[in-house]
């Protein structure tokens, strides 16, 4: 086994409202999806950078983080730029992972109508 390194992981999921609801739900999805699919241990997570547009401000992504018991991980939210006619209501992820797997190896995930922003990224 090789030696860990830091690597990237994206991932996006659009909700279906603006509610604390739907942005716990749709970040939980993402979240969940992206240490599954990669077989992350929450341990080697360094960090997450989690982006929502600007119209979705009713509660913070990283609360679902931390509602799924990442206490250890840091977090940041922040907005994303407002481009005119661009895709609303989307949650983005920026995850920083210890890992032995190479880029190629990473699997990010573009959930659902979010999967239009990087065809080239989403594995089937």
């Amino acid at each position: 086994m090789g030696e860990k390194v830091v690597r990237g992981i994206r991932g996006a999921i659009a909700v279906r409202e603006n509610t604390a609801e739907e942005i716990f739900r749709g970040t939980e999805e993402v979240l969940r999806k992206i240490v599954e699919v990669n077989e992350i241990d929450i341990g080697d997570i360094a960090s997450v950078f989690l982006t929502t547009t600007p119209d979705l401000n009713a509660e913070f992504p990283a609360t679902a983080a931390r509602r799924m018991g990442w206490n250890m991980v840091p977090l940041l939210c922040a907005r994303e730029i407002d481009v005119p006619g661009r895709m609303p209501r989307l949650i983005r992820v920026l995850m920083h992972v210890n890992t032995t797997k190479t880029q190629q190896e990473i699997k990010h995930q573009y959930l659902g109508e979010a999967a239009v922003l990087r065809p080239d990224l989403v594995n089937e």
